[in-house]
């Protein structure tokens, strides 16, 4: 594939990660536009929003990720499928 900004191999599984990103952060908006947040207080030790616990998950998943890669030689997609069920955890209870 060629280079689109000479920096970075956009290959399908980085595309798919920015495409999410940007739709999840679409959505986020949309929410929020819609039904305006209230704080609450889950299992994370403060008050967050919904888009505090969004952060907090994507870093999570960044650092799962990170992890998954650094320990194992396997593929890629169940440290992925992983970071998910982490970022669906901390949005519902976090």
């Amino acid at each position: 594939m060629e280079h689109l900004f000479g920096w970075m191999e956009w290959t399908t599984p980085v595309a798919i990660f920015f495409v999410s990103v940007a739709l999840m952060l679409a959505g986020m908006t949309i929410w929020e536009l819609k039904s305006p947040t209230i704080e609450r207080k889950g299992f994370i030790p403060m008050i967050t929003t919904r888009g505090d616990r969004l952060f907090i998950s994507l870093l999570t998943a960044a650092y799962i990720n990170l992890g998954w890669t650094a320990l194992t030689t396997g593929a890629q997609w169940p440290g992925t499928v992983i970071s998910f069920i982490v970022l669906l955890i901390v949005m519902r209870w976090g």
